[in-house]
């Protein structure tokens, strides 16, 4: 059973709006008033949350060269090590309290993902409403039990782990009391594509694990954030950014601010058309209830004259008797005489 949790003012949950985050990442490249106006575009777009990430290189790896170290394969990261990236990427974090007042000013919610212990504790100084615990860290046990301590609601991304490992991560979470938790369907490829999202692991995480889900998203596009929430997601992460001509470690993969607001739209049209299991007519269904077939005479029919095939038929509008009356029709008589374009009712017959 899906519970609901609170993040500031939003109520996130089964019959509720889904909460839309927009990723900075590592998209402001470095620059304070470029991310200041990603926060500014997001909200623009729709977003109802900006999260940012809370490392340094020092704290989420180690400054070395060797082989273990290195980025290779087909990685867009490719030749570098991870201390270069993390160098590149992370946002400072003398930052991260002014980019929280400016996204609150603005009326959105803004929080982050800490990737080791102190950057918890930094961000509990700073009251963010939610903590995020990224893909790559459900694996750190002891990472996770540090965030569910703090009570905070949790939205935890999924990517690359089995299901015993969300199991354990969950469980880890329970144990502290604390059980405002949201999973998010993750592949954690970039871009990732189509054929590796399997979205239908989103309901059926919800209901095996008892909690909201969601989808984290890095595929291109906004094919597949809408078809997961045809599919029951509660909460859409994707990457924001100004602009993919930028450089950044993440720009490849990420939206800019007019495809993000046409994701916005898409996800918000998709609630409204999903409503509720109802078989009963519109209101305006109900105004072309009058184009349906029904029982008229066909040809001019004499008064004594009996019913036939051809001098009735089953066509439009819906002013005679239901179709379904038709075999009981055939072979009665006409009570008087009856024009083609008569709409047939029974006190027309003997």
């Amino acid at each position: 059973m899906e519970t609901t949790f609170t993040v500031g003012s939003r109520i996130i949950g089964p019959g509720r709006p889904t909460y839309i985050i927009a990723e900075m990442s590592a998209n402001h490249n470095q620059d304070f008033n470029q991310a200041l106006r990603i926060i500014e575009a997001a909200k623009e777009a729709g977003a109802d949350a900006i999260k940012l990430q809370t490392y340094t290189p020092d704290t989420i790896t180690l400054d070395c060269d060797t082989a273990p170290f290195r980025i290779g394969g087909d990685s867009p990261w490719a030749g570098k090590n991870l201390y270069q990236l993390y160098g590149e990427a992370y946002t400072p974090w003398e930052w991260q309290p002014k980019l929280f007042d400016a996204a609150r000013k603005l009326g959105m919610d803004a929080f982050s993902s800490p990737f080791d212990a102190t950057a918890v504790d930094f961000l509990e100084q700073h009251g963010v409403p939610v903590h995020k615990i990224a893909s790559f860290e459900i694996v750190d046990i002891p990472l996770v039990e540090k965030i569910a301590r703090t009570g905070k609601p949790l939205i935890m991304s999924t990517g690359m782990a089995t299901e015993d490992e969300i199991r354990e991560a969950v469980e880890a979470i329970y144990a502290t009391g604390n059980r405002k938790l949201a999973l998010l369907k993750c592949t954690s490829a970039y871009p990732a594509s189509f054929n590796e999202m399997n979205l239908n692991t989103i309901p059926d995480m919800a209901k095996r694990f008892g909690v909201i889900s969601g989808l984290s998203d890095h595929t291109l596009g906004i094919a597949v954030p809408i078809a997961a929430v045809a599919l029951g997601a509660r909460i859409i992460e994707k990457h924001f950014t100004l602009s993919r001509k930028d450089p950044g470690p993440d720009s490849a993969f990420s939206l800019e601010p007019a495809e993000f607001k046409a994701m916005v739209e898409a996800v918000r049209a998709t609630e409204q058309a999903l409503g509720k299991v109802s078989y009963s007519c519109s209101a305006k269904e109900g105004a072309n209830r009058m184009f349906r077939r029904s029982l008229f005479i066909s040809e001019d029919v004499r008064a004594g004259e009996s019913l036939t095939e051809k001098n009735v038929r089953s066509v439009r509008p819906s002013h005679g008797l239901h179709t379904r009356h038709l075999k009981e029709v055939i072979g009665k008589k006409a009570s008087r005489d009856l024009k083609m374009g008569t709409p047939l009712s029974w006190d027309l017959l003997e």
